[in-house]
């Protein structure tokens, strides 16, 4: 039987003694190896709960960038990139108006695709159409073990009504 449970009242700084010195190597290593685990497991847990917060951080960011650029296809339908004439260079076309939307670091634009979808025949009043896409790289080593490759593809799309005359 363990010496301080014999010990009958003992004043507060004996106790500390008596359990701080009852415990063997033992004991001792036992407890470092079961906090090393739990350090584990809770590092892991971290890690997810923050590519949790950057996955939703890229979708609002791509979700407000979809929106800008649809804003701006609904006003000037005819500038979906620089490419489309001299009136739609930068920053008058729906390609750099997504691109340009968050200034962040996060998001690296260069990887986002932007696609621009504009019924045949457009009059004033169709839909419009903005998709961003954008691979997401994931951090955590087992989760991105679960996902191909590690990297999650996102898309957002955003849609208003043409305002103006193509």
């Amino acid at each position: 039987s363990h010496l301080c449970a014999e010990a009958f009242e003992p004043a507060p700084t004996e106790l500390y003694d008596c359990l701080r010195n009852g415990m063997n190597k033992r004991e001792a290593g036992q407890s470092l190896v079961e906090m090393t685990f739990g350090l584990i497991v809770l590092l892991i847990l971290l890690m997810g709960i923050l590519d949790l917060g950057r996955l939703f951080y890229f979708l609002v960011a791509l979700r407000n960038a979809a929106g800008e650029g649809a804003v701006y296809a609904a006003i000037n339908p005819s500038c979906q990139t620089a490419a489309d004439g001299p009136a739609c260079a930068d920053p008058d076309n729906v390609e750099y108006r997504v691109k340009h939307e968050s200034p962040s670091g996060l998001v690296s634009w260069e990887q986002a695709t932007v696609a621009v979808e504009t019924p045949a025949n457009a009059t004033e009043g169709d839909p419009i159409t903005v998709t961003v896409t954008y691979n997401y790289t994931l951090l955590t080593p087992f989760v991105q073990a679960l996902v191909n490759g590690g990297v999650l593809p996102l898309r957002v799309v955003a849609r208003q009504n043409i305002l103006t005359e193509p």
